[in-house]
């Protein structure tokens, strides 16, 4: 009981002394508290008295008063501290600049494969799925393009095989002329070099980047190189290739050259490994070549599909086309600075022997005209023609009516062709093809081409077999039934197959001037349902071609055609001449259905009609049979099936 007494009595002493010394102790903000001389403690016992006197005053006063705190120094070193650190901030912060001489050290040439290295969405390699039939497209043009040139019927194999899961070979071998030894490199490892770009007449290819681009995407991709196998004729020797690109100088790398063997007399191999994706739908590889093959007809495709499965698409005729030729620039589609550079650069002195020999469909009354309204002089030199002469003699020729250029740079697929074409490809039961007169935009010739196909064979084979023998009552009950199933399947949208130069438009539909022109066409007119900018409803397939020596695309994929007025007016006139011949099928159709219902009436109603003859007139049994007859006979002549 004593020890908890103690205990307390220590407890209340430790807890008064802490709570003097929260009181007595300054804050760090507080003004100091002056000294106070300390009292001398009372002693209680002869104990507490000795120890108050050994003590001294002033050790007292020294162990009563505070430690003095400074205020002034630690606000004094935290603002100087703020402002270094704001210091530091603002020199790691502050904005390096530099002048026009550091500029034009860094400034450099940049190569055309460094842009498009970087820049390949441009060209059609923007994802794997597309740059694989990009690939395939640009080797096979090539491949079109060589053999037609040399009067060759295209053979061309298509093999694509799978190395993983994201990888893929590519190869596309045809019976083509080859190609010389010296230039393989330069075709396959350089971007913009061709023999298309400068001549005026119909081709595939027009840029010179297509199979380049292709084997710079599976290097960049891959590590690997393409490899080229050619041959140019039956004594020689093929020889194999292995490039790469330097993109930063545009040059080809050369890292394999032998000779090796050759499938073909002449010809032309190409490999290329790359990142792809396989898949089949409406802009895969496999629907690529069925409208190359439609495009075509003249050509024999074999392809390979990754899981081994071939597929072979035959020639449906047995003659090359036509072969177009290369023709001279015509003025209407030439702009003042090209006018200008070609002035200085003619090899024709004189002026009128510039216009007459430099354009097409320029002759020597149409060179006066100019000449005259230019106010020039036929001996005009031309090099000394300055940049107001020049801008006059510009003027000059758009104000002077100049026949349209020559059309034997362009050779269309044609109807009979094309509807052979679209046979082998599309099973219908009607078919029409249209292929306009050649027109020029800016100068450059170009024809449209557009068929049609409607319908299903299988249904109209079934009715048109089953009528033979069905009574008028049953045909009509067909007739129905198979309307009412048309009406069921007219819920999807018209299929629509572009083409340019007899190349499938697989991406970008809606930004096409095929696609505007078909969508602003009243489609109701010829029977066809439409909602208002849409493709029309219907189990339809419409075709639609573009030749020309330059067709405008809206980009260097070749993907869509750029909208200009003369290209909508021809197409929209070849398309409204496809649609009244639909709409003339199709009204002759409802015309046979209404025909067969009307008949059927007769089927049904006219034994009645004799039997009320027989009891009106009393007529015996043998003669009914023959009243009915010749009604029937009377109802059928009077109207035209």
């Amino acid at each position: 009981m004593a020890k908890k007494q103690t205990v307390k009595k220590v407890t209340k002493k430790i807890n008064k002394k802490s709570t003097r010394e929260k009181e007595t102790s300054p804050g760090l903000f507080d003004e100091p508290t002056p000294a106070v001389e300390p009292k001398t403690p009372r002693a209680s016992n002869k104990k507490n008295r000795e120890t108050a006197e050994s003590v001294t005053p002033k050790a007292l006063a020294t162990q009563a008063q505070p430690p003095h705190i400074p205020l002034l120094e630690p606000i004094e070193s935290l603002a100087e501290a703020q402002t270094k650190t704001s210091e530091k901030k603002t020199k790691k912060n502050k904005a390096t600049y530099i002048d026009a001489e550091t500029m034009a050290k860094s400034q450099r040439e940049i190569s055309v494969s460094e842009f498009f290295a970087k820049n390949r969405h441009l060209l059609g390699f923007d994802n794997p799925r597309k740059a694989l039939m990009t690939t395939i497209k640009e080797a096979v043009d090539n491949s079109l393009d060589a053999c037609e040139e040399a009067g060759i019927m295209p053979e061309i194999d298509v093999i694509i095989k799978q190395i993983s899961d994201d990888r893929f070979e590519v190869t596309v071998q045809d019976n083509g002329p080859g190609i010389v030894k010296a230039q393989v490199p330069n075709i396959f490892g350089r971007l913009l070099y061709g023999s298309k770009f400068h001549k005026l007449k119909m081709s595939r290819g027009q840029q010179g980047i297509g199979i380049s681009a292709a084997g710079m995407y599976g290097l960049l991709t891959t590590g690997k190189p393409i490899r080229i196998v050619s041959k140019t004729g039956p004594r020689k020797s093929a020889y194999y290739y292995e490039l790469a690109i330097d993109t930063k100088k545009n040059r080809p790398d050369i890292i394999k050259e032998d000779e090796t063997e050759f499938v073909h007399d002449h010809g032309t191999r190409v490999s290329i490994e790359l990142q792809a994706k396989y898949q089949r739908g409406k802009t895969s590889v496999d629907e690529y070549l069925k409208q190359t093959a439609l495009a075509n007809p003249h050509t024999t495709f074999r392809y390979t599909m990754p899981d081994g499965t071939s597929m072979e698409f035959p020639r449906s005729i047995d003659e090359l086309p036509p072969q177009p030729k290369a023709i001279k620039p015509h003025p209407y589609g030439v702009e003042l600075g090209v006018l200008i550079k070609m002035l200085q650069e003619s090899e024709y002195r004189r002026l009128k022997d510039f216009l007459t020999n430099s354009f097409s469909k320029v002759s020597p009354r149409v060179a006066d005209e100019i000449i005259k309204a230019a106010k020039l002089r036929p001996n005009s030199d031309t090099r000394r023609i300055g940049r107001t002469e020049a801008d006059e003699l510009f003027q000059a020729i758009n104000r002077v009516k100049i026949p349209a250029p020559a059309t034997d740079c362009v050779v269309p697929i044609g109807e009979e062709n094309l509807l052979k074409g679209l046979q082998s490809i599309i099973k219908a039961e009607f078919y029409t093809a249209v292929t306009r007169p050649p027109a020029v935009y800016r100068g450059n010739a170009f024809v449209i081409e557009v068929a049609l196909s409607y319908g299903k064979p299988e249904e109209t084979e079934k009715t048109s077999g089953k009528q033979q023998e069905l009574t008028l009552d049953e045909q009509q009950k067909l007739l129905e039934a198979q309307l009412e199933q048309v009406d069921d399947e007219n819920t999807e949208m018209v299929r629509l197959i572009r083409f340019a130069n007899r190349v499938p438009l697989l991406y970008q539909q809606s930004a096409c001037v095929t696609y505007k022109s078909i969508v602003s066409t009243n489609w109701r007119n010829y029977g066809l349902q439409q909602s208002r900018g849409s493709l029309p409803v219907g189990n339809a397939a419409i075709i639609v071609h573009i030749a020309s020596v330059w067709v405008p695309f809206t980009s260097e994929s070749k993907e869509a055609v750029a909208h200009y007025p003369e290209i909508i007016k021809e197409l929209k006139l070849a398309i409204q001449e496809c649609g009244r011949r639909l709409g003339r099928y199709l009204k002759r159709q409802s015309r046979v259905y209404d025909e067969l219902k009307k008949r059927s009436y007769i089927e049904k109603y006219i034994p009645h009609i004799g039997q009320a003859l027989k009891e009106i007139l009393e007529l015996p049994d043998d003669k009914i049979d023959k009243v009915v007859t010749d009604l029937k006979r009377i109802l059928e002549n009077s109207r035209k099936m």
